[in-house]
């Protein structure tokens, strides 16, 4: 009993946490300029850096400058950005999880190994989706 019983939260956790194609096509979508991430190394020193996507902002926060990443973490800049533009609730939560008391370019790998794992989870889905349409209903590609 104890094992079926495992099992079932184990599948029900899962459950929970799946993420349809719509949802990962709308986290993965470019967002307009006026609704982008800008990155600022303090109050008012804007770092001549943006980012349109979470795709973007993966690869921008592996280059921006360091002091970048402590201000908007510090601040949750990254989670509320993630949260309300993407709309990637997970995602957020996840970052949030990251320890306060880590700085610099450690705090930059934590963060960009975080959003590159939900990035991979995304794709794949979308990509097992598509197959799984181009294979039962070929006749709409």
């Amino acid at each position: 009993m104890k094992m079926i019983r495992g099992e079932l939260m184990t599948a029900k956790k899962r459950a929970e946490s799946r993420i349809d194609s719509e949802l990962a096509s709308k986290i993965l979508r470019t967002v307009p300029q006026n609704q982008a991430f800008y990155f600022f190394t303090g109050v008012g020193q804007y770092s001549g850096e943006l980012a349109t996507s979470l795709t973007d902002f993966c690869r921008k926060i592996e280059t921006i400058d360091v002091r970048a990443v402590d201000f908007h973490f510090k601040r949750r800049d990254f989670q509320k950005w993630i949260r309300g533009t993407i709309g990637d609730l997970d995602l957020a939560n996840e970052i949030d999880k990251i320890q306060k008391s880590i700085q610099g370019e450690k705090l930059r790998d934590k963060i960009h190994q975080t959003i590159e794992r939900r990035l991979t989870e995304l794709k794949e889905l979308l990509a097992s989706k598509e197959g799984f349409l181009m294979v039962t209903f070929p006749s709409l590609w």
